[in-house]
């Protein structure tokens, strides 16, 4: 029987059916789990916070686990599954993540609600549902996993919810027991970090603030900015610290990256890829408000949102342009900046933990087609650094050919270019005897970073 599909547009919805719609729009492309989100809790009403964390815990969840629950539905589901609609998938996936992962409810109730999802959603398809939920819940001792002994990657594959390709570039990199661990790792939930925004106030007063909001907070352990929060309920971006341009919520590895560039007050600054600018802004507070940054994006989106954040933020030296930073910005440009970041599109492997999506999207030859446009970038900026001054290369990305090989073929391509080994802001256990910034979910609790700094010697 071919299934009845609808969609609803109820202003009061159940969190588990809602959690089903976002996964499904995920995997058919229709944004990022992050933007579905923040939509999907906009326009519905919850009965309470906990619904709306669990609505979060579930589409999270699931795309982090997404390869093991799909190892054990396989074992259940006699027909196709790549070709079930991917609808049903979902609602499966979602459904036995609750029950294997959480302990929110009994696991009758975990299949009850599935049907009662499916036949909103997908009616005549509730039986199918029912047997495929119930079989996997009475018979999860029969199921077998890939045995380590016998083949490790296909074993951290299923079992730790990563690509097959993706553990073998990360085996081939890091060796066998480093990409267990990322890979366990990234299947974690991360921390709840938030920058605090010493424009306007100080580390003590957001902790006495955060009381208020957020619970407990606890200093981080390598930006002296950074706050780890204990209570992630509610809506942060309701908070009233939020708002008023005091806290910025965003991972410790991140806020490092303005410190391994190390912007000097009255200098001047050219942040190539500013994206939306929270990194901008940073810089700008480490500035002291004295210099100027000018921000570069290809999106006039992005500088509009750089710009709105800006202004709440208190960061008062940045100017936008919108333009291709891989094109040449013009000779007012050239040689005319102390600084320049180039905070470069990379592949995200280094945020799976907060974007699982991401490893469900990537493709291995998407690593090579970035590569070349960070070459790019990187040439491009080097032309915008004065003598003397300093580049500096970042990615949210664990991949040599993104990272190592990319500063190593940008050297051999630029002479005049020398690596700064010692970084007198950064903490040793982010920086290799290399000179290179490092940061891995496993090895830090933070997301994975790579960072480099060059300085520009003729």
């Amino acid at each position: 029987m071919k299934a009845t599909v609808t969609r609803k547009t109820d202003s009061t919805v159940s969190p588990r059916l809602m959690a089903a719609d976002v996964l499904t729009d995920v995997e058919t492309g229709a944004g990022f789990a992050e933007s579905l989100l923040d939509r999907a809790l906009s326009r519905h009403s919850f009965s309470s916070v906990r619904d709306r964390g669990l609505l979060t815990a579930l589409v999270y969840g699931t795309l982090r686990m997404r390869g093991r629950l799909d190892w054990i539905i396989r074992h259940f589901y006699r027909g196709d599954y790549d070709r079930m609609e991917c609808g049903i998938r979902n609602i499966l996936r979602s459904a036995l993540y609750q029950a294997l992962f959480t302990e929110r409810i009994p696991d009758f109730a975990v299949v009850n609600e599935a049907v009662k999802i499916t036949r909103r959603r997908y009616l005549g398809r509730e039986r199918l549902v029912n047997g495929i939920l119930r079989n996997a819940l009475r018979g999860m001792n029969r199921v077998e996993f890939p045995e380590r002994t016998d083949s490790l990657p296909d074993y951290i594959a299923v079992f730790h919810s990563h690509p097959r390709w993706l553990v073998d570039m990360w085996m081939s990199e890091l060796g066998d027991d480093e990409t267990e661990r990322l890979c366990a790792a990234n299947t974690a939930i991360p921390p709840f970090t938030v920058r605090v925004n010493r424009i306007k106030t100080s580390p003590e007063e957001v902790m006495t603030l955060t009381a208020r909001e957020a619970g407990t907070t606890r200093r981080g352990d390598y930006s002296p900015d950074a706050l780890h929060l204990s209570d992630r309920s509610g809506a942060p971006g309701d908070w009233s610290l939020v708002a008023n341009g005091m806290i910025q919520i965003q991972d410790e590895a991140s806020q490092l990256v303005s410190y391994l560039v190390a912007p000097e007050p009255g200098e001047r600054v050219l942040d190539l890829c500013a994206g939306a600018g929270i990194k901008t802004i940073h810089m700008a507070a480490l500035m002291e408000n004295r210099g100027t940054i000018t921000a570069v994006d290809i999106s006039a989106g992005k500088g509009d949102m750089l710009r709105e954040l800006a202004a709440r933020q208190g960061a008062i030296i940045i100017d936008t342009v919108t333009a291709d930073a891989t094109s040449d910005l013009g000779a007012p440009f050239h040689g005319a900046f102390d600084r320049v970041l180039v905070d470069a599109p990379c592949s995200g492997t280094g945020t799976l933990r907060r974007n699982p999506e991401i490893k469900w999207r990537l493709a291995e030859d998407d690593i090579r087609r970035l590569a070349i446009l960070q070459g790019h970038l990187m040439d491009a900026a080097a032309a915008y650094t004065a003598r003397g001054g300093y580049l500096v290369y970042s990615t949210c990305a664990i991949s040599r050919r993104e990272n190592d090989e990319c500063i190593h073929d940008f050297m051999t391509r630029n002479g005049n270019f020398e690596l700064v080994q010692e970084h007198k802001n950064m903490s040793a256990a982010t920086v290799g005897g290399d000179g290179l910034f490092r940061t891995c979910p496993h090895r830090h609790g933070t997301d994975g970073f790579f960072g480099a700094v060059m300085k520009k010697i003729s």
